[in-house]
């Protein structure tokens, strides 16, 4: 059945003409809209920044996670550990630091790693691949790969699409060359170092199905593909390679850097790009209501202009429930920003089912983020 939003067309006292623009002076707009920002959405102009909470009380609560504590190494993905998970999503972060033993293969869905420290080479069904920090890598479910780790330690953000499938968002108007051209996704090659790999010795596979780890055992490594044909196979992306979409006059929402879609959540990329140069345009995140999806973002490099107090490595979650925006170090560069551009990788995850928060999180989790919204200095991370 087709869907129809009720109608409400309306303004209301004080307002902006233009979302996002020319605010009522001494005001603080917040945005509520369904749908992510897809939906209908009102403008709401405030006297006071509407995250300034004194007190969060129950379960409810922005959430700030150290990632880079989880500082094991292990050689199988499987043993990584489980930060956020939903019905439809799974991440994990994974310390490689060793040659991978054994082949690996998910039956749950296809896997996404973001590299966000080291180098190596992954083999595959389809071949051999160089990986580098800032790649993605989207790996089809039922692919049986491996890592090798070059120079040091791997730092691996995983993001399972549980029984789901990673594909490009419709970039619409902009047309399909947009964000990043296809022709910048790498494949697999049957190169050399492929072939020298291959031969035979004992080998063994993980399989992960619902969770539960199975072990097949070869006399021989399976990677001993001759050839391959088809539309199928893992593409890698470097997050240098995107190129965001921009505005001069208004603060694009996060949705126009959605990078993959999966069924029920999307990955989205913040790269460096300049800021809005309109004087009446703000050049912050504007305060919103995460009320539809809940809202995940891995800080990879750079200066997080809308955070204070976050490192690369870490992970925010800001579930459905409550206004998000910037901090107040953010705030006082709403309309005025001391440098040209961003300079800023990070990875958001927006899921539209909740998320649950695991006790590998727990773990290593920042209790003060809730508070650094207050005034004065939070305790750090």
């Amino acid at each position: 059945m087709a869907s129809r939003w009720i109608p409400v067309r309306k303004v209301e006292g004080k307002a902006s003409r233009q979302a996002h623009c020319d605010l009522p002076e001494g005001t603080y707009e917040r945005e509520i809209s369904k749908e992510g920002f897809f939906g209908p959405a009102a403008m709401i102009y405030h006297q006071n920044p509407p995250t300034g909470w004194t007190n969060f009380e129950g379960p409810l609560r922005p959430r700030a996670f150290d990632l880079g504590k989880l500082d094991e190494g292990l050689g199988s993905p499987w043993a990584a550990p489980v930060v956020l998970k939903n019905a439809s999503c799974e991440t994990r972060f994974w310390r490689l630091d060793i040659d991978m033993p054994r082949l690996v293969r998910n039956a749950d869905g296809d896997q996404l790693l973001f590299i966000h420290a080291g180098r190596g080479d992954l083999f595959s069904d389809y071949g051999h691949m160089a990986y580098e920090a800032g790649d993605y890598i989207v790996l089809p479910r039922g692919t049986l790969w491996r890592l090798e780790p070059k120079g040091g330690p791997n730092e691996i953000l995983m993001v399972e699409a549980t029984n789901g499938h990673y594909k490009l968002p419709d970039k619409g108007l902009v047309g399909h060359h947009a964000i990043f051209d296809a022709n910048m996704l790498d494949t697999p090659s049957l190169n050399s170092t492929f072939k020298a790999q291959q031969g035979a010795g004992e080998w063994k596979i993980d399989i992960k199905k619902r969770g539960v780890v199975s072990t097949v055992t070869y006399p021989y490594n399976p990677l001993d593909a001759v050839g391959w044909a088809g539309d199928l196979a893992p593409v890698r992306i470097n997050v240098a390679d995107i190129r965001p979409l921009l505005s001069a006059r208004y603060h694009l929402p996060p949705s126009a850097h959605t990078t993959f879609m999966a069924d029920r959540f999307v990955v989205c990329t913040f790269a460096p790009r300049p800021f809005e140069s309109d004087p009446g345009a703000i050049k912050i995140p504007f305060f919103h209501n995460n009320d539809d999806y809940d809202e995940v973002i891995f800080y990879h490099a750079g200066d997080f202009f809308s955070r204070d107090n976050i490192h690369p490595g870490m992970m925010t979650f800001h579930p459905t429930g409550f206004t998000h925006g910037p901090h107040p170090k953010a705030l006082e560069k709403m309309l005025v920003q001391s440098k040209p551009a961003t300079d800023e990788y990070a990875v958001m995850i927006d899921t539209r089912d909740p998320l649950d928060v695991v006790d590998s999180a727990e773990r290593v989790e920042w209790t003060g983020y809730v508070d650094s919204w207050k005034a004065g200095e939070p305790e750090t991370a």
